[in-house]
């Protein structure tokens, strides 16, 4: 089904703290936008002078913008509790937000990396709707061009962001601009409504925790009820006990730096097939290995390390799949880059994993969202905080499924896409997966200053994933 977001019919909707937080994790060092890097063929959008039509994308692409209100909207905040809400941009213009520029000569993948990391760097304007696309033309000599999407970390989570782009997307070349009709903001709500909004959140909000709690001590979720407090306790303990120090954990600057590679997706089913593991325990292990190149290269005694990741997982119930926002909690992996053997540290992994399924550690997320009905955005923005101070893991790797049908934007086919995860305080690199086409798209986000070596990184964990790969041919060795 296509996804969609309906228009309400009140004239503003508030955050969830979940979504605010990600603006409270914001500063002039940690822009949250999430981001992706599409590379497509111009194919019936190259002009008769060999450059792109920006103004065919600009109309595709706004003529879509109806079944996304979102993209419509900006923040506003409520004036007691200075809660953030949405309310149409009345000053919405598409071209600021499809914006168009080009690589010189020669346009080379490294030339489109350095751009990437300069656009990555850049905060989104939050007077207006905080999302950016930009059109790059130029890339290999015209012969294939970039689509460059921001969208802040407050309006989607890896999932929602998915379904966005299939939704901006066409599903075949020859798909049509949509016409519908012409876009007319709702008025603003006053002071004295947002104050009315204020009162109401202060007293609803511990009646809507209160239910949320309910429904799990009913008798047929006591047990429920269980595993999630048992889940909060243990994301609790791991976060009170900090990671070890490595040089990816060193206070970040402004300046972003980029690296993309990909892999098929049937090599990683074999992998899958031969070992018995999951894509995911395949990425988790891959990482492991090329952290561990990495790290060694640096004279990091990697025996010594407590080394873990951040591996952000889907909490959305079946009838959520479509909404927008975020819905997410997190494993907290350890990596045994100690391990030399390949095979022994995936063995690792996919005991973790499997533990941390067992103990069902994400269903702590919707306790946790129960309790902040009290405490409003405050306890998640105090999480936060804490969590940049404590450091319970070294890095995130998210790995977000994509459509596995090819896509078009207005005939255009997109051939790559490459995700872009933020950073965070203290984490100099973010690892992102996006699966598409038959391809598994890595996007390595990395502090420019602090690791200046990101694309020995980049090779370090192909090479991992060769090591793997090698394990799974005929003749290669059987799990233990």
């Amino acid at each position: 089904p296509v996804y969609a977001v309906p228009m309400p019919s009140y004239r503003y909707e508030t955050l969830s703290p979940q979504d605010a937080s990600f603006l409270a994790a914001e500063g002039p060092n940690t822009p949250m936008h999430i981001a992706a890097a599409f590379i497509a063929e111009p194919g019936p959008l190259r002009t008769v002078h060999g450059g792109i039509d920006i103004e065919r994308v600009r109309a595709f692409i706004t003529g879509r913008l109806h079944r996304i209100p979102r993209y419509r909207q900006r923040l506003a905040y409520t004036p007691l509790r200075g809660r953030p809400i949405w309310v149409d941009d009345d000053h919405f213009n598409g071209e600021f937000h499809i914006r168009h520029t080009a690589l010189p000569y020669p346009g080379n993948d490294d030339q489109l990396k350095r751009l990437i990391g300069r656009l990555s760097s850049q905060t989104l304007d939050r007077r207006r709707p905080l999302w950016e696309f930009w059109l790059i033309e130029g890339l290999d000599g015209g012969a294939r061009f970039a689509l460059f999407s921001k969208v802040h970390h407050a309006m989607v989570d890896g999932i929602s962001g998915a379904e966005l782009v299939m939704v901006l997307m066409g599903r075949s070349p020859d798909e049509s601009n949509e016409n519908p009709p012409p876009f007319v903001p709702r008025p603003a709500p006053g002071a004295r409504e947002l104050l009315a909004e204020d009162l109401w959140s202060a007293a609803s909000g511990p009646i809507a925790g209160a239910s949320k709690l309910g429904e799990l001590v009913r008798a047929d979720r006591r047990s429920e009820l269980g595993r999630a407090l048992r889940s909060v306790g243990d994301l609790v303990a791991r976060g009170l006990v900090p990671a070890s120090d490595t040089p990816l954990n060193a206070e970040i600057g402004p300046h972003r730096r980029f690296e993309y590679f990909s892999l098929e997706l049937a090599r990683i089913r074999t992998l899958r097939e031969k070992l018995g593991d999951t894509i995911n325990d395949a990425v988790l292990a891959t990482v492991a290995g090329g952290l561990r190149r990495f790290l060694t290269r640096r004279l990091v005694d990697v025996r010594a390390l407590d080394f873990r990741v951040s591996a952000p997982v889907n909490v959305r119930a079946e009838g959520e799949r479509s909404a927008a926002g975020n819905r997410v909690s997190a494993w907290i992996v350890p990596l045994p880059l100690g391990e030399a053997d390949p095979l022994r540290r995936l063995e690792h992994i996919r005991a973790a994993t499997r533990e941390l399924k067992a103990s069902n550690q994400a269903r702590g997320a919707d306790l946790v969202s129960a309790i902040t009905e009290w405490t409003g955005t405050t306890m998640l923005s105090l999480g936060t905080s804490v969590q940049s101070i404590a450091r319970p893991h070294n890095l995130i790797v998210t790995n977000v499924p994509g459509p596995q049908v090819p896509l078009y934007l207005a005939g255009a086919p997109l051939l790559e896409a490459y995700p872009i995860a933020p950073l965070f305080q203290h984490q100099a690199v973010s690892i992102a997966l996006f699966s598409y086409a038959g391809n598994l798209f890595w996007g390595l986000n990395a502090d420019a200053e602090r690791i200046p070596d990101l694309a020995d990184l980049r090779a370090d964990l192909e090479l991992a994933f060769d090591e793997l790969a090698a394990l799974a041919r005929p003749g290669g060795a059987t799990p233990r």
